[in-house]
């Protein structure tokens, strides 16, 4: 998914660590470029809206953390869908 502007950040990468934004697991450096990424490509600030939307009705759906092993291994398929998504583009 790319808006087809050039950015510092590329949309691919924005979009791999669109969960770690949300989470707050970045540091202040990738928060910030995410951030300004974000405002200026419409495609990514779309994704980044359904994926915040997701997160916020899992949240509310589930009481306790996933555990760890879980998250990673979702972090995995979903890194696997999006470069299968990538490859059909």
């Amino acid at each position: 998914m790319s808006c087809g502007n050039p950015h510092d950040v590329p949309c691919s990468e924005v979009l791999d660590r669109v969960y770690e934004y949300l989470d707050g697991e970045l540091n202040k450096e990738r928060v910030h470029e995410i951030k300004h990424h974000l405002e200026e490509c419409a495609p990514c600030l779309r994704e980044f809206g359904l994926e915040e939307a997701v997160k916020s009705i899992v949240k509310r759906s589930c009481s306790d953390p996933a555990p760890a092993e879980l998250r990673a291994k979702v972090m995995q398929r979903i890194s696997i869908v999006r470069t299968e998504l990538r490859q059909e583009m």
